[in-house]
């Protein structure tokens, strides 16, 4: 059956895939001509760049200050902090199809700009708020008895969430959508703008970071309070404009598919079943069709009862919503490669606080880390290059199972690394009475302690040891004063560990991107926003698990058992993502 022909079954208007070398082709003969250089830099690719590298920018040097700014309010305490990543990570989860769904019901310029504007104001208003209490903490600390500083800290939470998940639905309608009607719906460039945006991401999380750290190191918390107010209101003008510039050039954008109730979708699917036609892939049929514009008009349903009060009806709705959000995302066709990504989060295999604090405690200077982490990112960008040179020559999902067996053979040396030389792992530690009766297991513990720092506490010292003195350097704690003590006998378990948790990012990021082109490609234009939600909500719930299985387990005599747990949710990810692959070719094989 031809793409027209699906089109027109699906009820939708065609727009038919160009081929890559036809794309190529004439993009080449664009190059060719004077001023061609001038004609990109006012295209929307390049807008679109710019736009997304001020935005990601943004976001991360604000991620990184505001982690800073909250332990420098409490006292040099993690738990306003995790009190922070705690409710950012659950109203993701919560809302994170019915932000799905305002993607989807309202206009794209309307979406964005909306998006864009409370993320900026929010983290304004926060940033002067913060300026507030770091300039009068003395004179707001004796208010009210102190309870004006709680106010302080629960405004402030509440505007950084706030502004987080206006930068989700942003992220969710700029990457998720605008991106796949820019590229004509082609493929290749799909793939080119994907790996372009993950770059300029990855850069920006080591350089953004940097920048706004020295300028709270040189000056004041003050001071970066006021440097990231100004990046921000700069960034809105900019990007507003760009944006808008962006919707008039592609009249494409402008263009939505029609809100159609389920109950009308449902007898129009019924009436192509009738009829010996073929069916659209959002209707609990596992084929997926080609991508095309509005080819399924579905969505969500928005269920009246007169008989309740409005606060009811409106709370039945959202309820409605959410569950019908989930519905979606469990019928698509990508459903178990979405999984798969999603398992993906549940790691300490990353560079995060956690894996920087247990490198510390293994000897690891700040130097050394900030090195490393330069690595990774380098990694990184090889993974984006990787993704786009694999798609073109296996095409999209084979380039999924390369990255998968990619990433896994590289995680097996982190695996390696817990049963190495200088590993500080006791499983005598999470079984307290064993040790009391076995003599033998003790004396292993205590060769294997002979590897780690005898931090302040004893052994059983968290990952991240409170210390007076602390410097940021991206995301890494790094603190001052190294422990005294013995050396570690060997570094070869920490070796080994890094060497698979650098090489893997090459196989990650090109996963990441080929799971995200799925997603793009297969996803019907009227569900992309609520999809797209419900995916951000499985990435935070799987993410908050790995820090519940650092809760459990604290001790870096326990990072090794946390090693092992996060190979298997990654293998279980990747797994996932076979029998997509499996059921994806056995189908295509089935219609040839």
């Amino acid at each position: 059956m031809s793409q027209r022909e699906d089109a027109s079954h699906c009820g939708g208007v065609m727009v038919e895939f160009e081929s890559d070398a036809i794309r190529d082709a004439r993009a080449k003969k664009a190059r060719s001509i004077p001023g061609s250089a001038l004609i990109y830099l006012k295209g929307p690719k390049f807008l679109i760049y710019v736009s997304g590298a001020l935005s990601m920018w943004g976001d991360r040097m604000w991620h990184f200050a505001i982690s800073v700014f909250l332990i420098e309010l409490y006292g040099r305490n993690l738990l306003l902090t995790a009190v922070f990543g705690l409710v950012v990570a659950g109203s993701v989860l919560l809302l994170g199809a019915l932000i799905g769904d305002w993607v989807d019901r309202n206009p794209r310029n309307k979406v964005a700009h909306a998006s864009l504007f409370i993320q900026n104001i929010s983290v304004t208003v926060c940033s002067i708020v913060l300026m507030l209490v770091f300039s009068y903490k003395q004179r707001i600390e004796q208010i009210w008895d102190g309870w004006l500083t709680v106010v302080c800290y629960t405004v402030v939470i509440i505007l950084a969430d706030v502004a987080n998940l206006a930068s989700t639905a942003l992220t969710i309608a700029i990457q998720r959508d605008w991106i796949v009607v820019i590229t004509g719906y082609n493929r290749g460039h799909l793939a080119g703008m994907n790996a372009t945006m993950r770059r300029i991401d990855q850069v920006t999380n080591i350089l953004a970071p940097l920048a706004v750290g020295q300028v709270m190191t040189l000056a004041s918390n003050v001071v970066g309070c006021g440097f990231i107010l100004g990046w921000n209101l700069v960034s809105l003008i900019v990007e507003f404009f760009f944006l808008s510039r962006v919707y008039r050039i592609v009249p494409a954008l402008s263009v939505k598919p029609p809100v159609v109730e389920e109950d009308e979708v449902y007898l129009q699917s019924m009436d192509r079943n009738s009829q010996g036609m073929g069916r659209c892939f959002l209707c609990n049929v596992t084929q997926p069709q080609p991508l095309t514009e509005g080819n399924c008009n579905i969505s969500l349903p928005l269920k009246e009862i007169t008989d309740l009060p409005l606060c009811f009806r409106r709370f039945r709705w959202l309820v409605s919503t959410c569950k019908d959000g989930w519905r979606a995302y469990y019928r698509q066709p990508v459903f178990l490669a979405g999984m798969g990504l999603a398992f993906l989060y549940t790691t300490v295999l990353g560079f995060d606080c956690i894996t920087t604090g247990y490198a510390y405690t293994q000897g690891i200077s700040g130097s050394l880390l900030s090195l490393l982490m330069g690595v990774s990112a380098i990694t990184g960008l090889m993974g984006t290059v990787m993704f786009t040179r694999l798609r073109k020559t296996y095409g999209l999902i084979n380039t999924g199972i390369i990255s998968s067996c990619l990433h896994l053979g590289c995680l097996l040396l982190c695996v390696c690394s817990v049963f190495a030389p200088g590993s500080p792992m006791d499983l005598s530690l999470l079984m307290p009475y064993i040790t009391s009766n076995s003599s033998e297991l003790g004396g292993m513990a205590s060769q294997r302690q002979k590897h780690t720092y005898p931090l302040r506490g004893g052994s059983n010292q968290p990952l991240l040891p409170d210390r007076s003195s602390i410097h940021w350097t991206n995301n890494t704690v790094l603190f001052e004063n190294v422990p005294s003590g013995t050396a570690p006998e060997s570094y070869i378990s920490i070796i080994l560990l890094f060497l698979g948790v650098i090489t893997a990012r090459i196989g990650l990021w090109s996963f990441d991107l080929t799971v995200t082109q799925l997603l793009q490609e297969n996803i019907c234009e009227s569900e992309r926003g609520v999809v797209n939600g419900v995916q951000s909500s499985m990435n935070y719930l799987m993410d908050l698990l790995h820090f519940i299985m650092v809760i459990s387990a604290p001790q870096p005599q326990h990072f090794g058992i946390l090693v092992i747990i996060s190979v298997l949710f990654i293998t279980t990810g990747h797994t996932m993502y076979f029998l997509y692959a499996h059921k994806a070719k056995r189908k295509r094989r089935l219609d040839t």
